[in-house]
């Protein structure tokens, strides 16, 4: 029952059977099979077929809401006895929202520290798509924004409030000020990640409340891009404060303040809500707990 739950999951995953029968490293009868057998013992339909996969029942669906507590368990008990029998080892799956990437070590290495058999998977996305991965057990936790947007129904520690930055040359506009205002930022030309990230959708927010809204002449979904044209000091940006600090910048450029209004939101490590959680998560939990107070100084 648990392969055939594992293969219905991957389905929901790939939304192709031969993307998820490769996936699980079966051929694309066998998944069929599979599933058609899960079928007769639940004793109702749980995919629409076509010539190609169309979508899931509604019993589909719900059936995939106990697959992924059944499996998420099985694989929670196999850590757990694993754990007991050689002490914490295994992976850690984290998804995290591109802002908060420089801030990864500040949990991962102490946890290191104490547990140096454990390896850690760090996978950047958008923060829907951390939700998306976290529901389908394809990480154990996620670092993202927990209040901005909906988050459903998942375990949330707060870590810090984010706040924000205009990084900008000294000679820039608005470059020799101490703090500038958000109806300001808005007259610099600017490169920002983009409109799919919910940081940017927070500038813009944060934008459009000033009555102005953003000029953005280089938009990336990637950080690393972002930072290497502002440190030329030939590009401006809007980052959080604390990211500013982690990635340091040159002579070339300044991190000034955004007030009027001060916006912050709060980042925080999501799971799911699942009792008991595994050791490994256990100790990833208490060991933000531990560090959030360090991370708000």
């Amino acid at each position: 029952m648990i392969e055939k739950l594992e293969l219905l999951l991957a389905l929901a995953k790939e939304r192709h059977f031969g993307r998820a029968a490769e996936a699980c490293g079966v051929t694309q009868p066998t998944m069929s099979t599979s599933l058609k057998q899960l079928e007769e013992i639940l004793g109702v339909m749980l995919v629409e077929r076509g010539s190609r996969f169309v979508g899931f029942t509604p019993e589909g669906e719900r059936t995939l809401d106990w697959a992924r507590r059944i499996v998420g368990d099985a694989r929670a008990m196999r850590q757990e006895i694993n754990s007991l029998k050689d002490g914490l080892s295994g992976e850690l799956r984290i998804a995290a929202i591109p802002t908060v990437l420089g801030m990864v070590a500040s949990l991962t290495t102490p946890f290191r520290m104490r547990h140096p058999n454990v390896r850690f998977r760090i996978v950047s996305c958008t923060s829907s798509d951390v939700l998306g991965l976290l529901e389908n057990l394809e990480v154990d936790a996620g670092l993202t924004y927990i209040e901005n947007e909906p988050v459903g129904k998942v375990r949330a520690i707060p870590l810090y409030r984010e706040s924000y930055r205009l990084l900008t040359a000294p000679d820039g506009m608005f470059g020799d000020r101490d703090e500038v205002t958000w109806k300001e930022v808005g007259q610099v030309p600017l490169c920002l990640l983009t409109p799919d990230m919910q940081n940017r959708r927070i500038i813009d927010k944060a934008l459009k409340d000033a009555g102005t809204e953003a000029t953005p002449m280089l938009t990336s979904n990637s950080i690393i891009v972002l930072y290497t044209h502002v440190k030329t000091g030939r590009w401006s940006s809007v980052m959080p404060a604390k990211l500013a600090e982690t990635l340091g910048f040159s002579d070339a450029v300044r991190s000034i303040p955004i007030v009027d209004p001060l916006v912050t939101y709060s980042i925080g490590l999501v799971t799911q809500p699942r009792d008991p959680m595994t050791s490994l998560l256990e100790a990833l939990v208490q060991v933000a707990k531990e560090v959030a107070p360090t991370l708000e100084s």
